[in-house]
Formats: structure tokens, C-alpha cells, sequence
């Protein structure tokens, strides 16, 4: 008798579900990969805005705005302003807050900086004055 070369159609459906398993391990850990790098700018933008309210904002003036945008936190990127999705810091759905308290005459003497973030929990900075 001769043997016939070749692959049995359990060989190949074996062979087809552990392809199948690897893109979708690959899948997953590449949206798991993005979402880690999306949170890591998120706090990169925060601390940005953070330091420059300490450093620069609240040393020349000696208290914190009632509300931040480019003209007001000068000095950084004004892509920081704007979170992953491409939303402006405090807009509507934005996952960039800015949180003033003790405000009098838009003169504020603490402030929350919050970024949600998707793989932990928020991202929270406040003042140190």
C-alpha cells in the first residue's frame, strides 16, 4: 500500500485555532500596550500643567487662576491642554479637570488637577500652597 502525504483536516483545523489564539493574545496586548501609553501622556500633560501653575504661574502672582488655557499656563505646549480624545481641558467629556477652590475675583488659593486614566484610577495633582 502506498502512503499518501499530506495534512488531515484535524491537522489543519489545529493548526488554524492556534493561529487564531495567537492574533488574538497579539490583539489584546497591543490595545493593552496603547492604553498604557495613553495614560502615561495623560499624567505627562498633568505634571506639565501642574509645575507650570507652581513654578511659574503662582510665584509671579501669588495665587492660582480661576481658569486655565494657553494664555494663562504659558510656557508649556498648548497640545498639553488637550487631552488624548482631542478635548480641551474642563470641556464636556474632557479627562483633563481643573478644580479651583477658596476663589475670590478669579484670584484661587488651591487647585485639583485630575486626569482619568484607563488602566488605574484618576490621576489626581493638587497645589502645595
Amino acid at each position: 500500500m502506498k502512503k499518501k502525504s499530506g495534512f488531515t483536516v484535524i491537522e489543519i483545523c489545529v493548526v488554524i485555532i492556534f493561529l487564531i489564539v495567537v492574533g488574538v493574545i497579539f490583539t489584546i496586548q497591543r490595545f493593552e500596550l496603547l492604553a498604557v501609553q495613553r495614560d502615561q501622556i495623560r499624567k505627562l500633560s498633568i505634571n506639565e500643567i501642574y509645575y507650570n501653575l507652581e513654578e511659574v504661574y503662582y510665584k509671579k502672582n501669588g495665587y492660582y487662576p480661576e481658569k486655565i488655557n494657553e494664555d494663562v499656563v504659558k510656557g508649556i505646549e498648548p497640545n498639553l491642554l488637550t487631552d488624548p480624545s482631542g478635548i480641551i481641558i474642563n470641556e464636556e467629556k474632557s479627562e483633563y479637570h481643573y478644580e479651583p477652590t477658596n476663589c475670590e475675583n478669579g484670584k484661587c488659593k488651591k487647585f485639583t488637577l485630575r486626569a482619568k486614566l484607563e488602566k488605574e484610577g484618576d490621576f489626581i495633582k493638587k497645589s502645595r500652597n
